[in-house]
């Protein structure tokens, strides 16, 4: 008996599917690296500081990368 399947894991075989797939992962990977950047510029604009816009878009940068090597690595059934 094969072990049971991530139930996150598309399973339909649909190529409609696997390509909504791939396209939400894109979106969660390109906001990953955004949105951390952008809160830390509003951060930075309301506190009066220079350092957290651009250490959001390092810390967003080094998530989307650790993101995809995890995703590069996962076994391809």
């Amino acid at each position: 008996m094969p072990p049971p399947k991530h139930p996150h894991e598309n399973n339909t075989g649909s190529p409609v599917g696997e390509g909504m797939v791939w396209a939400s992962r894109i979106i969660a990977i390109g906001l990953s690296m955004f949105l951390p950047g952008v809160i830390g510029g509003w951060l930075d604009d309301r506190f009066g500081l220079r350092l957290l816009g651009p250490a959001g878009f390092l810390l967003g940068f080094a998530a989307a990368i650790y993101w995809l090597t995890q995703i590069g690595n996962k076994p391809k059934d």
